[in-house]
């Protein structure tokens, strides 16, 4: 997002007849002129798209909005938010690097190639084009675990610091093509969509769409376990879509919850 931090605006009252006031604001050319789409900081819009293979990891912080709405909250959420932040960015190193070496890392698998703070959680996009099945179930493997240290680990922890922080971290998995906008500041796709939906389908924390996904060739035999495949509906996307969940998680759902997801 680009920055526009227009000087305050200046207030003009104006006498009308039958003693009633309007009141205008003012602003400087300069500060009027320079509101456009160059705000957003996307760059130049008009460029060709480019389409890129990719795997979406949307990542939402459960109960943001009421953390936020607490008592003086500017004292909390830049506490909180750095703290999540550089422990979510220092998470997918850890989980990825396999050995260091003078002058590099050795990795599982390609970082991603675009990151974006989406208010309440991260928007990750990998580029799977070349990219080998195992290496792409090294993803989605390190992003559940990714879910579940957040809920062991950094929940407990930063709850003695912070009050009312959120107390899950959910994340959405789905693999489709994207396309960027401007000067590849942002991407847009369906698999985004469906991303930013799967966080919010359930009290899950994580889950990923069967699309482009076989497990069977992507993931580990004990990786292969430690999902379920379920038939859902998707808001916007499809009424009968495939999605895998952690099957521990699953399990421990109250009933009512487990009717959303059917067995394929």
């Amino acid at each position: 997002m680009g920055k526009y931090s227009p000087r305050p605006h200046r207030e003009t009252v104006t006498d009308k007849d039958g003693g009633k006031k309007t009141v205008f604001f003012f602003m400087d050319n300069s500060d009027f002129d320079a509101f456009t789409p160059e705000v957003l900081g996307l760059g130049d819009i008009t460029k060709p798209s480019i389409r890129v293979e990719a795997l979406a990891a949307s990542f939402d912080l459960t109960g943001f909005t009421k953390f936020c709405s607490q008592v003086d909250p500017h004292l909390c959420v830049p506490e909180f938010l750095s703290s999540f932040l550089d422990w979510l960015f220092k998470q997918l190193l850890t989980e990825f690097v396999t050995e260091s070496h003078e002058g590099g890392k050795q990795l599982w698998a390609s970082l991603p190639f675009m990151a974006k703070f989406t208010g309440d959680g991260v928007l990750f996009l990998w580029n799977t084009k070349g990219m080998r099945p195992t290496a792409i179930g090294n993803v989605i493997a390190s992003l559940a675990n990714i879910c579940q240290n957040y809920e062991a680990y950094f929940y407990p922890e930063m709850k003695k610091r912070v009050t009312e922080i959120p107390t899950r971290l959910r994340c959405g998995v789905a693999r489709g093509a994207v396309c960027s906008v401007g000067d590849r500041e942002d991407y847009v796709g369906p698999c985004i969509n469906i991303a930013c939906r799967l966080n919010k389908l359930s009290p899950l924390s994580f889950c990923f769409s069967q699309r482009g996904l076989a497990i069977e060739k992507h993931l580990m035999p004990d990786g292969v376990e430690r999902f379920l495949l379920r038939r859902v509906s998707i808001r916007g996307i499809g009424d009968s879509e495939l999605v895998y969940v952690p099957a521990k998680e699953f399990k421990r759902l109250r009933k009512a919850d487990r009717e959303a997801f059917r067995t394929p």
